[in-house]
């Protein structure tokens, strides 16, 4: 855990403050309150790019020097982009020559999301990306939307026996204890309960032939 200054750590619980207040359209800022110089945030892939539908976790590393060194960021979920490398560094101006001490997390978080809709190819970390990029966007869009729809799509939610009595299938119908519609459990309960009921009725029948075979 770095261990922060308390210039670094109360421009921090302003900029965290100012991004609670006003969050950015498509970010989801997770805080880690065992370790400030550990952020991440979530970005939604924005409508009309190749990231589309995805769902990006990034992280950014605080160092001790911050705020008068940048913090450096990484993506951790695979994504296809010039600028960001196969191990997730990400490569953005504002994290290196453009930093200044003054500027905030909205600003990073804000610049890496402009570089999921507007990828430079000139200053590129993943060489292929940027290769691919110059060389048409179509053909650069159609891998990044694979690796998008491979790495980033998110996780849907699996209805258990602790979901509830207010659980909601994929088909929008009501959930029973066991995942099941409503419906489908009521009609197998009823069943059950039929079926329960013949049983002795049978019983009766067997016995009743079995003292009429005694006779004969």
């Amino acid at each position: 855990m770095e261990q922060l200054s308390q210039a670094a750590l109360q421009k921090l619980a302003r900029d965290l403050k100012d991004l609670q207040a006003n969050a950015i359209d498509g970010v989801k800022v997770l805080l880690n309150e065992d370790n400030l110089a550990d952020l991440q945030a979530e970005y939604e892939g924005p409508a009309g790019t190749p990231f589309e539908g995805g769902l990006f976790r990034m992280r950014l590393a605080i160092g001790t020097e911050f705020p008068s060194a940048p913090p450096k960021g990484y993506f951790l979920t695979k994504i296809f982009h010039p600028n960001v490398s196969a191990s997730g560094e990400i490569c953005v101006n504002v994290l290196k020559r453009d930093w200044k001490p003054d500027l905030g997390l909205r600003h990073v978080l804000t610049v890496i999301r402009c570089l999921l809709i507007e990828p430079n190819a000139e200053s590129a970390l993943n060489e292929e990306a940027g290769k691919l990029l110059l060389e048409g966007f179509e053909e650069f869009a159609k891998k990044a939307r694979l690796m998008t729809s491979i790495h980033a799509r998110p996780k849907p939610s699996v209805l258990t026996a602790a979901g509830g009595a207010n659980a909601v299938n994929a088909d929008g119908t009501a959930a029973s204890a066991d995942g099941k519609p409503a419906g489908a459990a009521a009609s197998a309960a009823a069943s059950g309960s039929a079926a329960a009921g013949a049983k002795p009725k049978a019983a009766a029948k067997l016995a009743d032939k079995k003292k009429s075979l005694k006779r004969l």
